[in-house]
This record gives C-alpha cells, structure tokens and sequence, in this order.
C-alpha cells in the first residue's frame, strides 16, 4: 500500500474488537464519509485495513445490520441503509414536476442551504476537500469546452455536492444528498434551459468558479453570497423561460384562432 494514500480504515487493538469497529463506521456515517447505498469493502479488505480478524469484522457488520444501519445483500456486499430515503415519493415528485410552481419552492430551499453550505465550506474544508473541487471545476471546465452536456450536468451535480460535504455538517450533508438525487434524475432540473438563457454556458460557469474560488480564498461570506447569486440566476432564467413559453402559448393560439376565421 502506498504510504503517502490516507488509509480509509486505521487499525485498531485488540480491545472490545467489534464494538470498536461498529463505532468506527458508525462515526463514518454520521459524518456522511459513508452515505445510503454506499457499498463497504469486502470483510477481508476491512480486516486487512483495521489489522483485525475477519470473525470480528464479521460480527461487527452483524451488529450494524441489526441496528438497521447497514443492509446485508448476499452475493453483494454490505452498504449503508437508505437512512434519510428521498426527499419525495414517486408520485409527489411527478406531480410537482408538472406544476411550475412546486420548482420555486425547491429554489428557496436551495438558496438559503447552499449559501449556508458554501460559507461554512470556506470556513471548514480541508485541503482534500479543496482539491476534490478543483478537480470538479476542471472537468467542467473540460465539459464546457466540448459542449458535453451530459459531462456538465454530472459535473454540476457532484460540484454542489462536494461544496456540503466540505461544509463539514452532517445533517446538511445527508439531506442535501436527497435533494442531489432530484438534479441527478434531472427532476426540477434542466440545464438546457439554462444555457439558452446564458446564451453558451459561460455565465453558468464563471458563477461555479465564483463559489470555489471564495472556497479557496476562505471567505466565508464571499461564497456565500456567489452561491445565493448563482441560484438566484437559475430563478430568474427559470422566470423568463416560463414567461416565453406563456407568449408562445399566446400566439400560437392568436395564429389557430385566424386560420380558422380565414
């Protein structure tokens, strides 16, 4: 293993073996290191990893799926329970997506918690939290210069994403995970529209650079206030789109209603 890779499991004594181990992992999931679904390694990678015996990984997996942290798939591996599940049912989340108004709500939303996330971002992330947001900013930069919009829409998902997961708060973390899910499925989401309204994307991108650069600069109300400026764009585009396809609406119908006096 190479040293210089921060291990993801430390080893750990002998001492109250699996009780040490269920701690770890629970400590693991409250600070959203491990999320819903996220897969574990195998028995023998984490007994390799903790310098324990693979009975006791065994028996402390056992103890997590009872407590109904951790759901156990034969054939699989062993993953992190849907703790917080999704942010609506199904049938909730179809009918708000064919209500605009349901959209202004998820706005509001976004806006105060990811301005909360952002400032708290530049105050607590971590040098590797830094460099994960580089490397995203990098790749939409690479999106944008190929016009790959599907790279974009994965790359913008992942950029807010990692802006929570730095803030370092893991309430925030796992509950915006739910809310990620809703752009990653592109429900209350079209980055399409967007760009139309930016005219190439650049506006889009510049306001992404805006947050990270504050991030970097650990100007906690800089970033703040580039993440309110970003989601209030996203509004206000989403405004004028509505508005353009009510004239169109409009005049498409002036047209029927001559054609059919005509």
């Amino acid at each position: 293993m190479n040293k210089d890779v921060t291990p993801l499991f430390d080893p750990i004594g002998h001492e109250s073996v699996s009780a040490t181990i269920v701690k770890r992992i629970e400590e693991m999931i409250v600070t959203g290191v491990l999320k819903d679904g996220t897969r574990l390694p195998s028995e023998r990678s984490l007994a390799d990893a903790m310098q324990v015996s693979r009975p006791k990984v065994r028996e402390a997996l056992q103890q997590l799926e009872s407590s109904g942290l951790l759901q156990v798939r034969h054939g699989e591996g062993s993953f992190v329970a849907p703790l917080i599940g999704t942010a609506m049912s199904p049938a909730l989340v179809d009918l708000y997506a064919r209500h605009t108004t349901a959209f202004s709500n998820y706005l509001e939303f976004r806006h105060e918690q990811e301005s909360f996330a952002a400032s708290l971002a530049a105050q607590r992330a971590t040098e590797d939290d830094r460099s994960i947001l580089r490397e995203i900013v990098a790749t939409m930069d690479e999106a944008h210069n190929k016009s790959d919009g599907e790279l974009s829409r994965s790359a913008d998902v992942r950029f807010h994403s990692a802006i929570v997961d730095a803030s370092h708060n893991s309430l925030l973390i796992h509950t915006m995970a739910s809310i990620y899910e809703l752009m990653q499925r592109n429900v209350f989401y079209n980055r399409e529209f967007l760009r139309a309204m930016d005219g190439s994307g650049e506006k889009l991108l510049q306001q992404h650079k805006d947050i990270a650069q504050a991030i970097f600069a650990r100007d906690a109300d800089r970033a703040a206030d580039a993440a309110s400026a970003h989601i209030e764009f996203v509004a206000a585009s989403f405004k004028l789109s509505m508005s353009q396809k009510k004239r169109e609406l409009v005049a498409r119908r002036r047209r029927a209603i001559l054609e059919i006096s005509g």
